[in-house]
């Protein structure tokens, strides 16, 4: 299947799309290429933003303004991983059957599914600015992160420990 139409079936089922990652031959490549995606988006939705603080602060360059971005989202790489590995630890303390590597791919496909929503949040951001309405889109694509990860992460747990 694709991406997208992961995706797509993440936010309706996505113990279905946790599954059929879980199915497939372990693979760490797979599992990163997810979390790159997810960084690629998310970046991009931060686009509409930092567009907007430009005009406003027209002190700081917009290249100046990307490139800070998307350092940043390169930091935290290794936030992702460790917030993978303390979701794994928490589950497996609950009884969880799964691995380190289910964790992961259920984070970093729950991530990657709520892309849409960030790309929305980032237009919301952009054209209206900071108020109500970006606060609301930023707390539905919030609980829907939750949702499909824990989701997600309740399949990948089900699993045998390897």
């Amino acid at each position: 299947m694709s991406v997208t139409t992961d995706i797509v079936q993440a936010w309706r089922q996505p113990q279905v799309v946790m599954r059929r990652h879980l199915q497939r031959p372990k693979s760490e490549p797979f599992a990163f290429s997810l979390l790159v995606a997810f960084m690629v988006l998310a970046f991009v939705a931060r686009w509409p933003f930092l567009s907007r603080q430009t005009v406003l602060q027209p002190d700081v360059p917009m290249v100046q303004r990307l490139v800070g971005a998307g350092l940043a989202m390169l930091a935290l790489i290794p936030v992702w991983y460790l917030l993978a590995a303390v979701s794994h630890w928490i589950a497996k303390a609950m009884g969880g059957k799964g691995s380190y590597y289910s964790a992961r791919l259920a984070l970093f496909a729950a991530l990657l599914a709520v892309t849409p929503g960030m790309l929305l949040q980032g237009l919301v951001a952009g054209m209206i600015g900071p108020g109500l309405q970006a606060n609301l889109v930023a707390a539905l694509v919030g609980l829907g992160f939750v949702w499909i990860w824990m989701s997600m992460l309740r399949e990948a747990e089900r699993g045998d420990a390897s």
